[in-house]
């Protein structure tokens, strides 16, 4: 596919494209007791309106602490986050979670649904969390995840692709610029993943700017372009 970044970082009129997604110098060191591991060491990343980037590695690489940073959920030790232009490093938690809420849509290997809600009142709880409890117009994701059906059932009721693609649904309840996801297809069968991935790139093609840390080939395959991470260092 094709982003909608113009090769010189111009649009076609001229005006310069703002990243979706901008990651500058990111530090981040965790201790214990006299140990020092350094899980990011002078991480870049932009990613452009409509690009969709995976970001492979071994286990360790700092794939799941590069997510954090970047979502807002963790401060990295050194560098600067933006998305879309506006800084989210550097702020209180508090203003941290508002904008996550309204810029980010997240996906995290532990996953985004509450159980004791349904489906639909999982969506319904990202917007409001967002100042938006009414949905963005034309924007029905469970119907474009092929999930309006099981609309009223609850996460432990969801098969594994019912519920990737329920926890996506909920990302992208507030049609985010940004979508961050933390190995979506880890847990699903090729042809379920197939799926998921062609839900994946339309959104992409819609300009959400995608970001997903995975093991899987087929999601590299999927991506317009490749990082790989190793011992925290962009490679």
């Amino acid at each position: 596919m094709t982003t909608s970044a113009a090769p010189d970082g111009m649009r076609a009129s001229g005006a310069p494209v703002v990243a979706a997604l901008n990651a500058s110098s990111l530090h981040r060191f965790f201790h214990s007791g006299d140990e020092e591991t350094q899980a990011l060491r002078g991480v870049t990343i932009t990613v452009a309106p409509g690009e969709f980037v995976a970001v492979v590695g071994p286990s360790g690489s700092g794939k799941s602490t590069l997510l954090s940073c970047l979502a807002g959920l963790d401060e990295p030790d050194g560098g600067t986050v933006r998305i879309g232009g506006t800084r989210i490093t550097r702020r209180p938690e508090s203003e941290r979670a508002r904008l996550r809420a309204r810029l980010i849509g997240l996906l995290t290997q532990s996953g985004n649904l509450l159980n004791h809600l349904s489906v639909v009142q999982n969506i319904a709880l990202a917007r409001r969390l967002a100042g938006n409890p009414a949905a963005p117009t034309g924007t029905d994701p469970l119907a474009e995840l092929g999930l309006a059906h099981r609309a009223h059932a609850r996460p432990d009721t969801l098969s594994g692709g019912e519920t990737v693609r329920a926890g996506l649904a909920v990302a992208l309840a507030n049609d985010p610029p940004v979508l961050l996801a933390d190995e979506p297809t880890g847990e699903l069968d090729s042809t379920t993943e197939a799926q998921v991935l062609t839900i994946l790139t339309r959104r992409a093609h819609r300009g959400t700017a995608l970001l997903v840390a995975s093991h899987s080939a087929a999601v590299a395959a999927a991506a317009d372009r490749v990082i790989t991470l190793r011992n925290g260092q962009v490679q």
